[in-house]
């Protein structure tokens, strides 16, 4: 089974709502505009229903180059990680 593109993925909503292709385009455009300046400003974001977007620090640490098997070190960073919600999982898995 092929995975929806975005454009299936709009056409299926505006069909289920009732709206235009433009009206559900502009709707998605702006949540996710919303979820990516509250994950930046707060360090989350939760979309009830399905989970939530996590900004984390990961400290700097060690690993290995798998091709050398050099030891090199791996900076600090911050990283977005999702978590998905306990009733996604149920409904899903």
């Amino acid at each position: 089974m092929a995975k929806m593109t975005k454009s299936q993925t709009i056409a299926a909503l505006a069909d289920k709502l009732g709206k235009s292709k433009k009206e559900v385009v502009e709707m998605m455009d702006a949540f996710v505009d919303l979820a990516y300046k509250e994950t930046k400003k707060s360090g989350e974001f939760t979309v009830p229903g399905l989970g939530k977007l996590v900004k984390k620090h990961r400290a700097a640490r060690m690993g290995r180059n798998p091709a050398t098997g050099q030891t090199i070190q791996i900076p600090a960073k911050t990283v977005v990680k999702f978590r998905m919600a306990k009733s996604a999982k149920e409904a899903i898995l």
